[in-house]
């Protein structure tokens, strides 16, 4: 696990400051290229006057979420972002996020809420068990759970089990949208009612218990949505100001254990309980899932590359794709890729200063070799 920005943590005092209200923490899990970082950038861009810490976790060993969330600008220096790299927060030996929360902790004043988009790889009971832990308990207090769902993979049955990797893949799904509060369907623009409702329905499926399913057009969600739930404070009574969206259709009914929000009544949510006891304490990450970095210092064509990434995801488990790349733009490109789903589009202006490109790949035991392989012969220039 490799913590990019060391200073935070090394800064702790010795004595943290007197007590106050705990700080309130929102968690955004989810699979692989879900949309959790873009969710993320417009709850950023509508932060008014909030004052955000953000805690990015990536598997891989390059931190590309934290950049693009960077490139959102923040002259009144209302937010703080953390990258983590190179592993999982909050798993079995990680050493870094305890002592990052703590430095937050420090800096209570200055900070409102602490938003910590997890790994797509994690399961977020793990960072839920240790916000429960003495050393954090008393400074923090878990505000909602957030699963953010890639709609049009969902309704491809891309999560059924099959192979070892799909068996893995689709483990790991249910049991992010088991640790949800809300479940948020993104990916949906232009989509009919039917495919929404099929959606909610798979979704209850999966995870019954989840409270609230939410909708994100244009991957935005209203932030008082993410921000001030206050689903797990005991006794909690909080006035909301906000009538989730409602799936259409006749069947888009509140479940029995949810409510609606409203700006006359109080939520009447007392504490929420995931049961993370049957989740094992000490996390472990399944070996299975592994990442590798490739660069080029050759000039690439946007085109040419996409095509190639997408010939190396049929070819290879591979489920997620991500970096900058150098072409004949003054700036570079921003390469995503959700399986074989490869989109390339310009980075924020100002922010990627690259000499060279370089793609993250995350997959179930993909084959290294054969990737690099396929990327040099398909583009006619040199990956490693």
């Amino acid at each position: 696990m490799a913590l990019l920005n060391p200073d935070l943590a090394s800064a702790l005092p010795s004595v943290l400051p007197p007590a106050l209200p705990p700080i309130p923490v929102t968690v955004v899990t989810g699979f692989l290229g879900a949309g959790k970082t873009t969710l993320l950038r417009g709850l950023v861009q509508r932060r008014q006057s909030r004052r955000l810490a953000l805690l990015i976790n990536e598997f891989g060993e390059v931190a590309i979420d934290g950049e693009l969330l960077r490139a959102e600008g923040d002259a009144q220096g209302q937010v703080q972002i953390q990258d983590f790299a190179h592993g999982l927060i909050a798993y079995g030996d990680d050493e870094h996020f305890v002592p990052a929360m703590l430095a937050l902790a420090a800096r209570r004043a200055q900070i409102d809420h602490v938003l910590i988009e997890t790994s797509g790889l994690a399961l977020p009971s793990a960072v839920m068990e240790v916000l429960q832990s003495p050393e954090l308990a008393p400074h923090f207090v878990l505000d909602a759970t957030l699963a953010v769902v890639d709609t049009p993979l969902l309704l491809e049955d891309a999560f059924a089990s099959g192979n070892a990797a799909a068996d893995a893949t689709a483990q790991l799904f249910r049991q992010q949208l088991e640790c949800a509060d809300v479940v948020v369907l993104n990916k949906i623009d232009g989509m009919e009612e039917a495919p929404l409702l099929q959606a909610e329905h798979t979704v209850r499926a999966l995870a019954p218990n989840v409270r609230f399913l939410e909708l994100a057009y244009d991957a935005r969600l209203d932030i008082r949505l993410a921000l001030g739930l206050r689903l797990h404070q005991a006794g909690a009574t909080v006035h909301h100001h906000y009538t989730p969206v409602a799936m259409p259709g006749e069947r888009a009914t509140v479940a029995a254990d949810q409510w609606r929000f409203n700006g006359h009544a109080h939520s009447g949510l007392g504490a929420h309980s995931h049961g993370l006891s049957t989740h094992k304490h000490f996390h472990e990450q399944d070996p299975g899932w592994q990442s590798f970095t490739l660069r080029s210092e050759q000039r690439q064509d946007g085109d040419t590359l996409r095509r190639a990434v997408a010939a190396a995801a049929l070819d290879q488990p591979i489920l997620r794709t991500k970096g900058f790349i150098v072409t004949g733009s003054e700036r570079a490109q921003l390469l995503q890729a959700v399986r074989a789903r490869v989109v390339v589009a310009e980075a924020q202006a100002g922010k990627f200063g690259t000499q060279c490109s370089e793609l993250v790949f995350i997959g179930y035991h993909p084959s290294r070799a054969r990737v690099v392989q396929l990327l040099s012969a398909l583009t006619a220039t040199e990956w490693k």
